[in-house]
């Protein structure tokens, strides 16, 4: 067994996600972002699932770069919005996936609505060698009456997690990090990396 932590690139160009995930391996493993190998490539999200969209991006990987990799996809999915913006939370108010007109969205849209419970979901999907892994994570909460907090990224400053009663972006890093929903997909993908 080698000392040197075990490679892996996240598929994603995202900062935000890739500083989290980074915390969260540590020493254990080596992340490489999509520029570290190169890839500048704008990989289609075009599954109508969050689980389509996530073995997209890791399959673009694998077959065009070679590498051993993991890729996330994330929804919000609020009840009162019938599970909207859900896989389509990125592009809520649009192609330019802009979280500031993504959150004034959502907010205008649930002005005045009594039932405002939410919840984030994630799909990792892990593809080593040959084989396909999946692991998800979950987190109940409510959406905000308005922006609180200046931490976090995306729909952070208006999701108040039911476990602690505040806001993703109020929380710091590791708080945010123990009971988020990306946060429980990776702790079971490097769960699982651990045990092979």
């Amino acid at each position: 067994m080698t000392d040197s932590p075990r490679r892996l690139v996240f598929a994603s160009n995202n900062a935000h996600k890739l500083s989290e995930i980074r915390r969260m391996a540590g020493h254990r493993f080596e992340i490489l972002s999509l520029e570290e190998i190169g890839c500048h490539d704008d990989i289609p999200e075009t599954a109508a699932t969050l689980e389509g969209n996530s073995l997209i991006k890791a399959r673009w990987i694998k077959d065009k770069y070679g590498y051993d990799c993991f890729a996330d996809d994330t929804g919000l999915l609020v009840d009162a919005l019938d599970g909207a913006p859900g896989v389509k939370s990125a592009r809520f108010a649009g192609e330019e996936c802009d979280p500031e007109a993504n959150m004034a969205l959502l907010l205008k849209r649930m002005e005045g609505v009594a039932d405002r419970h939410a919840r984030f979901r994630t799909v990792v999907t892990l593809i080593m060698g040959s084989e396909t892994f999946t692991f998800t994570g979950e987190v109940e909460g409510e959406i905000a009456t308005e922006r609180d907090g200046a931490s976090g990224f995306g729909y952070d400053p208006v999701f108040i997690a039911a476990e602690t009663g505040k806001t993703f972006a109020s929380m710091d890093a590791d708080a945010k990090n123990a009971i988020s929903h990306r946060g429980r997909a990776i702790r079971k993908l490097f769960d699982h990396l651990s045990a092979i």
